[in-house]
């Protein structure tokens, strides 16, 4: 799949996911967020975008919100400097534009760097 990169803040920090997927109802799949950062403390997040919505938390490697703590999970990997999103039982209403998003810490310059991945079910 094409890759596809939008870079909102420093050139030192980015997040890198592939393009468009399509899935099956009832499959799992992981959401790949490949990151660069200069920061060692982290803060990665997973965004859920609906068309003509403002993005919705989903989790970050310390929280998961409840609605979606039964079937979204991620686990952040500081060694390869990934944080895949995975959905089990995908249904249709996950079908949505999803934001992998880098900041560092608070007491850092903020900086915020997203990266869009369109994900449909069938």
């Amino acid at each position: 799949m094409e890759k596809k990169k939008l870079r909102l803040s420093s050139a030192q920090d980015s997040v890198e996911q592939s393009g468009e997927m399509t899935e099956s109802d009832g499959d799992q799949v992981i959401l790949m967020c490949n990151y660069t950062a200069t920061s060692t403390t982290l803060y990665v997040f997973w965004y859920k975008q609906l068309p003509n919505r403002s993005p919705t938390f989903i989790l970050n490697q310390y929280t998961t919100e409840p609605d979606f703590t039964k079937r979204f999970s991620a686990t952040l990997d500081l060694t390869s400097r990934t944080f895949p999103l995975m959905i089990k039982d995908v249904r249709v209403s996950d079908s949505a534009v999803y934001y992998c998003a880098l900041r560092p810490t608070v007491t850092e310059t903020h900086s915020v760097i997203q990266e869009q991945r369109k994900y449909s079910v069938i």
